[in-house]
C-alpha cells in the first residue's frame, strides 16, 4: 500500500465514520516503532506505522486509522482530543476503534547485561554499562572488580 493509497482510505473512513471530510494527508512513517500512529497537531496530517499493515493486518490499521481520526476530528471542532478527555473516549467507543496498536514481536530486545565480581570477597555486580575498574572499587571491602565472562 502507497501513501496515495492510504490517504484515499483515511478519507472513505473518515466520510463514512465521521461525516467529515479528512482535507489533509496519511503517510507512513517507518520511524515510528512502539505506537501505531499519530496524529500532527501542526499540520494535522496522520503518520502511520507500516508494521501495522505487514505485521498485524489490514483489520489493525483500520482500528489504528481510527484513532487517529478521533484525535483529527476532535481537534479540529475543538473539543477534547487527549487520550484522557471523555469526548475522546466517547468518540473512540463509538466509531470502534482500537484503543492501543499491538506491540510488534521484533521491537522486544534482550538488554546485555555485564557481570563483575570482587576479587576479594567474591560480591556480584550486574550492569548495563562497563565501568572503568581502575576507578571502582568494591562497596563492600574496597577490593579490585574482575569482569566475569557470560
Amino acid at each position: 500500500m502507497t501513501d496515495f493509497e492510504l490517504t484515499a482510505l483515511v478519507k472513505n473512513l473518515s466520510t463514512a465514520l465521521f461525516n467529515q471530510p479528512f482535507k489533509h494527508e496519511a503517510t507512513f512513517n517507518s520511524r515510528l516503532r512502539t505506537t501505531g500512529g499519530r496524529y500532527l497537531l501542526s499540520n494535522h496530517n496522520i503518520e502511520i506505522n507500516p508494521k501495522m499493515l505487514t505485521e498485524h493486518g489490514q483489520d489493525v490499521l483500520i482500528g489504528v486509522i481510527k484513532h487517529e481520526l478521533c484525535h483529527y476530528h476532535l481537534h479540529l471542532s475543538n473539543k477534547g482530543y487527549q487520550h484522557r478527555h471523555q469526548d475522546f473516549k466517547q468518540l473512540l467507543a463509538a466509531v470502534g476503534g482500537s484503543r492501543f496498536a499491538p506491540a510488534s514481536p521484533k521491537v522486544i530486545k534482550k538488554k546485555k547485561v555485564i557481570h563483575y565480581q570482587c576479587s576479594n570477597c567474591g560480591q556480584d555486580y550486574q550492569r548495563q554499562r562497563k565501568i572503568n575498574l581502575s576507578r571502582y572499587v568494591c562497596s563492600k571491602c574496597r577490593g579490585q572488580l574482575i569482569l566475569l565472562k557470560n
